[in-house]
């Protein structure tokens, strides 16, 4: 069976809909995914601000906290648990790091009632996201999400691509980011985004920039 490590954070819509281009692909093949951890709030820390480790409640890191405890029990619960949490805040408008939105999300995928508090309760949740985090970093050179990793080992950063594509296109976007992750030298294609393009990104995130509370420290937010 093929397998693929995707690493992400809730809070980024470009991964939430590279999630879904990659869970079509899994329901058409035999793919295994395998759900992994990044944390922009590490990644783009601010000095002088406290890390999300050392917060509360953090907007990123607490969910990412909550998927570790669930990792735990079962990956595909894991999977389960982003794709409700970043339904809840990308599509719907929903905070999934506010206690009464995350226990409503996981109810609704079957996780035990104690997870949130468990999760949250339990310190080690934040060495599992910490070590996803910093062996992205470390040993793949992530610098954001979406990452995914085939069997190859070859890291790739996307596709970055609004909306998911299905069917027969998914497959063959499959086709091409495996591809390319077979040549060890392969750096990087980027496409521009146009006026037209960002209104067009600008409109599909409409929820999530509604939502946020958090500064991008990408200029547009797009």
């Amino acid at each position: 069976m093929a397998t693929v490590d995707f690493y992400f954070d809730t809070m980024c819509p470009y991964a939430h809909q590279t999630s879904l281009w990659i869970r079509e692909v899994q329901r058409l093949t035999d793919l295994q995914v395998n759900w992994k951890f990044f944390s922009l709030e590490v990644i783009n820390h601010v000095d002088g601000k406290k890390f999300p480790w050392e917060r509360e409640l953090a907007y990123g890191w607490t969910p990412l906290r909550v998927a570790a405890w669930l990792r735990r029990q079962s990956n595909d619960l894991c999977g389960a648990w982003y794709l409700a949490s970043a339904h809840a805040l990308h599509i719907e408008g929903r905070r999934p790091y506010e206690v009464d939105t995350a226990n409503e999300l996981l109810a609704s995928i079957g996780a035990p009632s104690e997870t949130w508090q468990a999760a949250l309760a339990d310190p080690t949740t934040h060495d599992d996201v910490r070590r996803d985090h910093e062996h992205a970093v470390s040993a793949l050179g992530g610098f954001g999400v979406p990452i995914i990793v085939p069997q190859t080992g070859r890291a790739i950063f996307g596709p970055v691509i609004v909306p998911a594509p299905s069917g027969d296109d998914a497959l063959r976007l499959w086709d091409i980011v495996h591809g390319a992750s077979q040549f060890p030298h392969f750096y990087e294609l980027k496409v521009p985004k146009t006026a037209d393009d960002l209104t067009h990104i600008g409109n599909a995130f409409t929820p999530y920039l509604r939502t946020r509370e958090w500064n991008t420290v990408q200029n547009p937010a797009l």
